[in-house]
Formats: structure tokens, sequence, C-alpha cells
């Protein structure tokens, strides 16, 4: 089966990015039409042979049952003329059928390796690789461009920039990416934002009934799960929680949109989803003609409003917002049982100490850039705004855009010097751990700055909220830091050696940009050598796989020493 929907696949790749003959389009998609028929007859024989074998009806054929429905339902509404099934009746539902047998059977696949000895981080990192070159491929593919198509590294920088979800582009996607290219880039945002890995897990477990025992132990360590039996919760909580409130983003984004500037509801549609996807995975992509300063939308303060706190929530965490939506669906639950007059047994709401330190850490981040973009902006970008909600709201956007998400409803390039420095430093500070924003994260700041304080006071530990904050923590946070310096400023000495004609303001604010998979950038982006592409490839991707990663990747020493040397002070 994997063999058979991968060619299967491919057939629907080469229909849709490489025919233009409207004849040879044609036989291919019959070709399509029978390889679909020809999965479902597969797939039917092979779960009821299964069932039939086993006398039993196991997790696995739960699975395989909900896929034959679904062709079942694409079947009858392409074969009769049944009314209520016409919507159906379509060859993206058919394409999409296709693809959903491929992934099944290549996620089952990639479970196998359980069965050689990796260092769990090094898939990861693997995994990162493979997802860029494959979305690469899929960008130069002919009909994925409208106007220029692209080059080799282009494609690579696309799919970088989409998969390690930075936002910085070397194409106009709005203008030269088709839908179907567009599709892609959303497809690479998405996996991305959530790592292919959790994904390949989520499938793979549910497509095969189960996880065994190394399989646990390796997505326990790719997820940061300590507990064993936690990682299959973990991994389902996840992918729950960011297509759910991915999906209530697109409904409010879709709500806010003027009607009258789509064509047909469809693009409307496909604008809410893709804005909403690019939002909460903190990619800054869109595929508006000059991004949310276009003519259109720099005024829709609603649809701002909307996208800032859907990009607000997915820099928080998957922990903090499972946290949050633990805790509402509770109390939504114990006023529901309260109005029918049953007895509801309370549960003590207990917000872990990461949630609440996460939590203060970005409100005071929020408040503080929020207000500081009010009034450094008061005399330049700011004067277009409307009125004094308007320069609040753009204020509140940008500032809390800056720090990961990468949309801009102003010219970066207006911005006033001092602006310009607080907008590096929120780029460079990012967003929270666990979530799908880049930067050091605001939680590793804090905590230096805390040390700082404490060492001022003469404190020997950092307390907050009655904890101690422990020595690894403290350690992690200063080695992050000192990384993320070295990195970029390794970044910027070698743009200078291949775009030494660019400012180097603009040089610098693009190697932060790229490491904290922010996205803005002062315009130099397209214009950069191939040389200065590969350099701000490299840069996203060690940004978003994390440098301190890549190092356990590569010289992670798992021996365990059975002694201790005395401890010494060193001046300072």
């Amino acid at each position: 089966m994997l063999y058979v929907s991968m060619i299967c696949a491919v057939t629907v790749i080469v229909e849709f990015g490489y025919i233009t003959d409207p004849l040879l389009a044609i036989e291919v998609k019959k070709a399509v039409t029978f390889m679909f028929y020809g999965l479902f007859v597969l797939e039917l024989f092979r779960t009821f042979s299964s069932i039939f074998v086993f006398r039993k009806i196991s997790v696995t054929h739960y699975s395989r049952l909900i896929v034959i429905v679904y062709f079942c339902i694409i079947v009858f509404a392409r074969l009769f003329d049944i009314a209520w099934l016409s919507f159906f009746d379509h060859d993206q539902w058919m394409y999409l059928g296709i693809a959903i047998v491929f992934l099944t059977e290549l996620s089952k696949s990639s479970l196998v390796f359980d069965n050689f000895y990796f260092n769990p981080t090094i898939i990861f990192v693997i995994s990162f690789i493979s997802l860029i070159l494959i979305g690469a491929v899929f960008l130069m593919l002919p009909r994925a461009t409208v106007n220029t198509p692209l080059t080799i590294i282009d494609a690579i920088f696309m799919s970088a920039s989409a998969v390690c979800i930075t936002g910085l582009a070397v194409t106009d996607i709005a203008t030269n990416l088709s839908l179907f290219g567009q599709s892609i880039v959303l497809v690479l945002i998405q996996v991305g934002g959530l790592g292919i890995m959790t994904f390949t897990g989520f499938f793979g477990y549910f497509f095969s009934g189960g996880f065994s025992f190394k399989n646990q132990l390796m997505f326990g360590e790719i997820l940061g799960e300590n507990k064993i039996n936690a990682v299959i919760s973990t991994l389902l909580t996840i992918i729950f929680i960011t297509l759910l409130f991915e999906f209530i983003g697109a409904l409010f984004i879709y709500a806010s949109l003027d009607a009258a500037l789509f064509p047909s509801e469809g693009e409307r549609i496909f604008f809410a989803i893709f804005h909403a996807v690019s939002s909460f995975c903190n990619s800054g992509f869109s595929i508006l003609n000059n991004g949310i300063a276009n003519e259109g939308y720099r005024y829709n303060y609603n649809f701002q409003i909307v996208l800032a706190l859907i990009f607000i929530l997915g820099g928080l965490g998957f922990g903090t917002v499972f946290n949050f939506y633990t805790f509402l669906k509770n109390k939504a639950k114990s006023i529901w049982y309260m109005f029918l007059q049953k007895e509801y047994k309370y549960k003590a709401q207990y917000f872990s100490f990461n949630t609440k330190f996460i939590v203060a850490c970005n409100a005071i981040v929020l408040l503080v850039i929020t207000i500081s973009y009010f009034l450094l902006e008061q005399k330049h970008t700011l004067t277009v705004d409307r009125s004094v909600a308007g320069e609040w709201v753009t204020s509140f956007f940008m500032a809390n855009a800056s720090r990961s998400a990468g949309f801009n409803s102003v010219n970066i390039g207006l911005l006033a010097a001092p602006t310009l420095i607080m907008v590096t430093t929120l780029m460079w500070i990012g967003a929270s751990p666990g979530s799908t924003g880049g930067g050091v994260k605001v939680t590793t700041v804090a905590v230096a700055f805390l040390n700082i304080i404490a060492l001022a006071r003469g404190k020997e530990s950092i307390e907050v909220f009655k904890r101690r904050i422990d020595v690894e923590s403290l350690n992690k946070a200063f080695a992050i830091i000192i990384l993320s310096v070295v990195v970029i400023t390794f970044s910027f000495v070698m743009l200078n050696f291949t775009d030494g004609d660019k400012p180097m303001k603009a040089l610098l604010f693009e190697c932060v940009s790229a490491y904290t998979t922010c996205g803005l950038s002062l315009g130099i982006t397209p214009l950069l050598s191939t040389g200065g592409k590969f350099v701000i490839i490299c840069t996203m991707f060690v940004g978003r796989v994390g440098t301190l990663t890549l190092l356990m990747a590569i010289i992670k020493n798992t021996r365990n020493k059975s002694y201790i040397y005395p401890a010494e002070k060193l001046l300072f």
C-alpha cells in the first residue's frame, strides 16, 4: 500500500505541478481517477481480510474503516447524482483521499526508526532538513508559480522560511505563487510549526494502533516529555490544541473580512485559513500584496486585533494554552451542571508554575512594548492612523508582531531609530518556550534578569511565586543567550562577506530576524546574493531547531560519571 499510494501521489503531483497541455491533462486525470478507485478496492480488501483473519475489529481497523467511509462518500458522490453529496463531487476530494492513504502509510513506516540506534535529537534535525528539501521540490514545479519560476536556491529559501516559520521571502507569494504554490507554503507552515515528527507520530499512532516502547522513548525526547505514559496524550494534545485554535481563529478572521474584496467565497475561506495557520504558527507569511499594510486591510482594525490575538496565543506555548483550555472547560462544565441543578464534583484548578511565570513575563512585555511603540511612533508611522483607537491597535499589533509573528501593518523602513532598536531587541527576545514562536524566549531573558537581581541582593538562588528556580534552568538560559549572540554575530560577519554592498544596519536586522524566525525585513531579502541567501537559510534552520539542540545532537555524551570534582570559585 505504501508504494502503490506513493505512485498515486506522485501522479497527482505531476498533474498539478507539470502538465499544462489540456489534452494530456485529461488523460492523466483519467489515470488518477482509476488509481483512486484502485486504492479504494485495495483498502477494502486489506481491511476486511484483516478483520476476517483476526475475527475481531481492533484499534487499527477503526482508522482504516474511517478512511473507507471517506472513500465511499467520494465514490457515491461521483457515481450517483445525489443532491446532498454533490459538494463532494470535486476532484480535490479525490486527491485528498489519495494523500490521506499515502500519508498514513508513510507515517506508519516512520515508526520503524526504533529498529535503529539513533539519537532522537538527530532524527528531529534530519526531519526538518528532509521537509525543507521536499518543500523546495514542490515549489520548483512549473505550476507552483505564475510569473517567474523559482531557482533552486530560491525554492530552498522559501521552503526553509516556511518550514522554519520565519516569513522571509525572496519572491512575492501574493503575486508570483499560484494557488497551488500558496497551498504548498500553507502545508509547510503547518507541518513545520508543529514539527514533522509530531505529525508522523500522530498519524503513525492513529493508523498503526499504538506505539512500541522504543517509539514512546523516541517521541518523549523529541516532545520534551519526561513521563513515558504521557507521550501519547501530549502528542494528541498538541495536535488538538493547534487545530482547534486555528479553526476558531479562521472563523473570526472570516467574520472580520470585507466580502467585497474577494471574487468568490472560496477565496475568502482560503484567505481566512491561510492567515489563521500562519498567525498561530507565528510564521508571518501573508498572501496579501504588501502584507497587512495592504490598502484594503491597513485600517481594518478588527482583522488586525484578531490576527494579533491568534499569534499571541500561539506564542504562549502549547502547555500554557492547554492549561487555560482545561481551566475554562471545567469552569463551563461546572456552570452547566449548576444550570441543570446536577451535582458537580469540584476539582481545584491549578495553574502550573511554568504557566504562571510565562503569563506574567508575557503580560509585562506586552504592556511595556505596546505603550513604548505608541509613544515612540507618534510622529512617524502612527501619523497615518485615523483615530487614537487606531493608533493603539497599530501599536499593539506591531509591537507584538515584532516578537516572533513577523507581520507588519506599517513600512518597517519608516520606523524611528529608537523603535527599530526596540523591534530588533523584541525579535531577539521572542515568544514563550514550547510555542511556535522563535527567539531566545521571554523566560530565558527573564531568568537572566532575575539572576542579576538575586546576585545584587546577595541571594544564592532565584525565587519566584514561592518557588526556587533550578540551577540547570539558569545554566541553560545563559547558554542559550551566549549561543544566540555567537550565531547572530557569525551570520552577520558572513553576510558582510557575501553582501558587503548592502547597509550594515539592514544586514544585522536580517540576521536577527532569520535567527529568531521572526521574518521582518528592511527590504533586502530578495536582493541578497546566492551566498547571502544560503547564509540566511542556515541561520533560519539553526534558529528554528535551536543551537543547543544541534550541539546536543552532535556532541551529546550519555556516559554517567560516578565521581564529582571539588568545586572552586572564580574571580569576576
